[in-house]
């Protein structure tokens, strides 16, 4: 799985629209081997991220679980704590 992809489920707040897209661009752009495609195959990519973006928002909708929300701020906390026991440092973060 591409390290850029975040889990979107089960935040609070939930997954922006920004961020539903972001993910989508990040497996289209893993899947064609691209980060920016030719103008002859930019409506194809473009179509694709809108396709998955759609198909990812109606996944998040649709999934239920018992487990209560987790917090966006002690979530990226964790990860940092974890990036600097890993590598000793952390790098910046979006």
């Amino acid at each position: 799985m591409c390290r850029n992809i975040r889990i979107l489920f089960n935040f609070d707040p939930p997954a922006t629209d920004e961020e539903i897209r972001s993910a989508a661009m990040q497996y289209v752009r893993k899947v064609s081997g691209s980060t920016k495609p030719s103008k002859i195959n930019e409506p194809a990519f473009e179509h694709a991220i809108d396709e998955i973006t759609s198909t990812t928002r109606k996944l998040l909708e649709s999934l239920t679980t018992n487990s209560p929300p987790k917090n966006r701020e002690e979530e990226r906390e964790k990860a940092k704590a974890k990036a600097i026991k890993r590598f000793g440092t952390v790098a910046a973060a979006n």
